[in-house]
């Protein structure tokens, strides 16, 4: 039962950092287009908070299981 659990997690925590890496990539393309526009639309700035948000949420979660890139690099 013990590896199957340890599986798991391993499998949580790579899918967990994945996401992670995918989400800070889209929210630093956001904000590249956001501060490149001559005038920013509220759509562009709220699409930049919220892709920010989602990062720094998968980041504390990340933090809390004490996920490391490193560790899971492939």
């Amino acid at each position: 039962m013990g590896r199957k659990r340890k599986k798991r997690k391993r499998e949580v925590d790579e899918s967990l950092l994945d996401s992670l890496f995918t989400i800070e990539k889209e929210w630093k393309q956001i904000k590249s287009i956001v501060d490149q526009s001559i005038d920013p639309t509220i759509d562009g700035k709220n699409s930049e908070l919220i892709a920010q948000a989602k990062y720094l949420f998968l980041l504390r979660e990340a933090r809390e299981r004490n996920i490391s890139a490193i560790r899971y690099s492939k």
